[in-house]
C-alpha cells in the first residue's frame, strides 16, 4: 500500500455534508473509519463526530471529513462519495485496497 495517497472526498459528498449541517443545531464533521467485523472482515463506520488530534482532516467550503490514523492505511487512495439512488441514499466508499466486498456495501476484505 502506498501511504502517500490520502482518501479523496467528492464534491457531491461535501455538498451532502453541507446540507446535513445546514439543518443541524451544531454542524459537525463526518468521520469515516474502518473497524474490524462485518461479513467480509472489515466494515466502514460513517458518522458525524468531533475531530481528535490524530485525525486527517479533509476540508472544503467549511465542511470537514475526518479519518483517524488507524483507519488511514485502509483508506489509502479511496474515494468517499455520496450516492442517491432508488435503493437509498448514503455515503459510499470506493476503496482500491478492498479485494472483495459484500452486497451491503459497508463490509470488505483486504
Amino acid at each position: 500500500m502506498d501511504l502517500t495517497l490520502p482518501p479523496k472526498v467528492t464534491d457531491r459528498a461535501f455538498a451532502q455534508l453541507a446540507a446535513i449541517n445546514d439543518s443541524a443545531d451544531a454542524p459537525q464533521p463526518l468521520r469515516v473509519a474502518v473497524e474490524g467485523g462485518g461479513c467480509s472482515g472489515f466494515q466502514y463506520d460513517i458518522k458525524l463526530d468531533e475531530a481528535t488530534s490524530d485525525d486527517l482532516v479533509l476540508e472544503k467550503d467549511g465542511q470537514k471529513v475526518l479519518v483517524d490514523s488507524v483507519s488511514l492505511p485502509f483508506l489509502t487512495g479511496a474515494v468517499i462519495d455520496y450516492s442517491d439512488e432508488l435503493i437509498g441514499a448514503k455515503f459510499t466508499i470506493n476503496n482500491p485496497n478492498a479485494t472483495s466486498s459484500c452486497g451491503c456495501g459497508t463490509s470488505f476484505s483486504i
